[in-house]
């Protein structure tokens, strides 16, 4: 068993061996692989030195356009830093994408979509948004072209999921206009069909379009006499500048955006540049909302990343850090940040790869009810975790900088970067509000919340150990109250379901989560003896779900304290500790 993490003594950071949260999620999981860790760790030793050493370099080199080259001619021309290409190098010719779609070189197949996903986490916590937005997107639309093309435009899905970075091509979505924003159904953007079939030419704008030099964006737009809404949208691919009339298409400029410089999004208007459809016509909501939803996840993934690279700044200067002749770490209230820091990334990790692994159960299905269990769960639990992650990484990167002080406040430090960037998680694929009216959707379409309550019902009945006792009965009891809850929310009207649209949201978010991290601890328990991952329960349980009198003040409550060591720096926790002093209260 490994040693508690001195976090004095970090030197060189690798941050999947200094997230053993992560680890043992993956572990959990996926099962033991010595592989599959080797490349995890390799992986996270590249992103703690030189793709975080790069991404500060990027963050004050952010790529520019010249929309017109010397002689005024058209010329959409976005140029990178060196320092942003060699990232790309890194991350993609180490499989980033590559790996979820093909077996990488140390493996014998492709990584499950929960390893997959951890290897993108990993990715995150060098809050490189240039990296992590196009790939993405690269990921996302790859799934598009191996679910729904017939093999007409196999060499972009072969070029999307490139392990060698000069075949690569990265993906992008364009579908946000200025008349339309998350109501995709008022989009105008028109498809005229040529004499070849397939092939289209695009009319119009497209007001926010990230990673806007794509070899492989998809687009939506509608063809002649398609009907209004989303129903008369079909997908296109649209090849990227490069690959045909430059006059075809006018990047207007670079939104010049509060975070997330290292992206370049830009404003495009469609001159009749050449497009591929994409499957069926009229189609094309259907296929993005696939997109949509790994969107969500990476955003989520996104999400947990951020929070533990502020959780991980946060130690590191928390431990060097003296003030009032107390190193900060040993403060009580210092003490009591961390823990709820750790926490909350712990519960954002457990369900965010919940969903990813009913993501991978739908995607690799043995049969239709198995794919039919899994896509209800993903349906109400990716809308979940993109909303509830996002505001946590908010919160996690502001109090981040808090802690750290005057320091954090100035761009030589990461924090304002980690700040910026993590502004944009709930805006992008959907703000809260359409995160939360989209759990009421699910509600009523697929019946999303009777396969979630019946799942983690059964779960929950699976929690046995008896040192989780008094923790498990909480659970129980909040559970039944989200079974009331839904019934509340499925028999009222429209206005007061969509007024307890976020509350219910919130709502799920901590019912799973505790189950979750019951699982977890019942698993620690008996892999290990060791009940870190129970007292990590106990203090999210207490926090979300428990109504203690007087909100705790004054009930001598120490866990903060007395398992500060295990939960912060992932020592061990002795499994009768609390038992003990329970007896002793």
């Amino acid at each position: 068993m490994a040693d508690p993490i001195d976090y004095t003594a970090v030197d060189r950071r690798n941050y999947w061996e200094l997230n053993r949260a992560l680890q043992r999620t993956v572990r959990r999981r996926c099962g033991a692989d010595a592989d599959r860790d080797a490349l995890l760790a390799e992986f996270g030793g590249l992103m703690g030195t030189t793709v975080t050493d790069n991404a500060d370099i990027v963050e004050e080199n952010p790529p520019e356009l010249d929309t017109y080259d010397r002689r005024g001619e058209v010329a959409n021309e976005v140029t990178h830093h060196p320092a942003h290409l060699e990232n790309e190098r890194l991350v993609y010719e180490n499989g980033v994408i590559a790996n979820l779609f093909s077996a990488p070189p140390s493996l014998d197949g492709p990584l499950a979509h929960v390893e997959h996903f951890a290897q993108f986490c990993l990715m995150d916590h060098t809050s490189s948004v240039g990296l992590s937005c196009p790939a993405a997107m690269t990921g996302g639309a790859a799934l598009v072209l191996e679910k729904f093309d017939d093999g007409t435009l196999s060499e972009y899905y072969d070029a999307l999921t490139a392990r060698d970075y000069d075949e690569l091509a990265t993906g992008a979505m364009f579908l946000t206009e200025k008349q339309g924003g998350s109501d995709v159904g008022a989009n105008e953007v028109r498809a005229e069909p040529t004499d070849t079939e397939g092939v289209y030419e695009l009319h119009g704008e497209k007001w926010f379009c990230s990673n806007v030099d794509s070899e492989a964006a998809l687009v939506l737009a509608r063809r002649p006499d398609a009907p209004d809404g989303t129903e008369g949208l079909s997908l296109f691919l649209y090849p990227g500048v490069g690959a045909g009339d430059r006059d075809a298409v006018l990047f207007r400029r670079l939104k010049d955006k509060l975070g997330t410089k290292s992206v370049p999004t830009g404003e495009v208007e469609f001159r009749g540049a050449e497009a591929y459809l994409v499957g069926e016509p009229e189609s094309g909501f259907k296929y993005m909302s696939e997109m949509l939803n790994m969107e969500r996840l990476y955003n989520a993934v996104g999400s947990v990343g951020a929070i533990g690279r502020a959780l991980l700044e946060s130690k590191l200067h928390a431990f060097d850090r003296e003030a009032f002749g107390e190193v900060l770490a040993d403060q009580a209230l210092m003490r009591r940040d961390l823990v709820d820091m750790a926490v909350t990334h712990e519960a954002t990790m457990a369900v965010t790869f919940e969903a990813a692994a009913q993501f991978g159960a739908r995607e690799r299905a043995a049969g239709d009810a198995d794919a039919e269990a899994a896509f209800r769960l993903m349906r109400i639990l990716i809308p979940v975790v993109k909303y509830r992650t996002a505001r946590e990484a908010v919160e996690a990167a502001s109090y981040a900088m808090e802690i750290r002080g005057g320091d954090g406040y100035v761009e030589e430090q990461v924090h304002p970067r980690l700040l910026r960037n993590a502004q944009v998680l709930p805006i992008w694929e959907g703000p809260s509000n359409v995160m939360a009216l989209d759990v009421l959707r699910s509600m009523l379409s697929e019946l999303s919340h009777e396969a979630l309550l019946s799942t983690f019902e059964a779960r929950l009945d699976d929690v046995s150990d008896p040192r989780l006792a008094d923790t498990r009965a909480t659970v129980e009891s909040e559970l039944t109250g989200l079974a009331d809850a839904f019934e509340a929310v499925a028999t009222t009207d429209r206005d007061g379901a969509q007024l307890a649209a976020k509350e219910l949201a919130d709502y799920v978010f901590d019912v799973v989560a505790a189950v979750l991290l019951l699982e977890r601890a019942q698993w620690r328990l008996e892999e290990a003896d060791d009940a870190r991952e129970a007292r990590v329960a106990e203090w999210f349980v207490r926090r979300e779900l428990a109504a203690p009198d007087a909100r705790g003040i004054g009930d001598g409550e120490r866990l903060p304290l007395s398992a500060f060591d295990a939960i912060v720096r992932y020592g061990r926790a002795e499994p009768e500790e609390r038992i003990e002093a329970a007896a002793d209260d």
